[in-house]
């Protein structure tokens, strides 16, 4: 081969070498798990239909009674025939409490019709009725959330059954809401920083249609 020829052809090995590096280290666009589409928008829903991540199917939510922010009962056989959005909050949080609950706030106004909402305290010794009242007013939630307290003996066997960790010296508690149907079953689970307006109010209005 004339060594003019072989220079050219080691200059295009090396030019296409380099372009699929390229494509290796940052990607041709989106794919399936990028969480978004190349113009970055939003990701839909995964194969399942539904944004949130699924239950194991028939994981029943777990009954209780406790007094909410009023001083009234609340039970989950009572919402049995509902979808319940049900999310672990404490009254004196400024940060992943107030936009759990905002998320809620806009999936419901995105809705244009409320779901019964319970929150479940995760700091018993600080949360009282009178701090409860006071978050949901601020909150703009008052009416459309029910604060729900007790003891940590009343509230212990809840969060264990759908594995969260109370507010505690020095840590966080874990951030979950989980949407249970009009069966009482866990359909649907969302962390904090994976809860948004439209993916939850697609998930109620999935679940409604089915």
């Amino acid at each position: 081969m004339p060594a003019r020829l072989r220079l050219t052809f080691l200059v295009v090995t090396s030019l296409v070498v380099a372009a699929l590096a390229g494509v290796v280290l940052f990607g041709g666009g989106s794919s399936p798990g990028d969480g978004g589409d190349a113009n970055g928008a939003a990701p839909g829903p995964d194969p399942t239909g539904f944004h949130g991540a699924v239950r194991p199917p028939g994981a029943r939510a777990l009954d209780f009674s406790l007094r909410d922010q009023d001083g009234r009962v609340a039970t989950m056989r009572e919402y049995r025939g509902r979808d319940v959005v049900l999310t672990f909050l404490y009254s004196t949080c400024e940060d992943t409490c107030p936009l759990t609950t905002q998320q809620i706030r806009g999936a419901l106004d995105e809705l244009g019709s409320d779901v019964p909402v319970l929150a479940v305290s995760v700091d018993p010794a600080n949360d009282t009725p009178f701090r409860a009242k006071n978050y949901l007013v601020k909150q703009q939630m008052n009416g459309r959330m029910r604060f729900l307290l007790g003891s940590r003996a009343e509230l212990e066997p809840i969060w264990k059954a759908y594995g969260i960790q109370p507010q505690g010296e020095g840590f966080e508690h874990s951030a979950s809401t989980v949407v249970i149907d009009d069966r009482g079953v866990q359909r649907v689970g969302f962390l904090t920083d994976q809860l948004t307006p439209e993916g939850l109010a697609h998930d109620l209005r999935r679940l409604g249609a089915s």
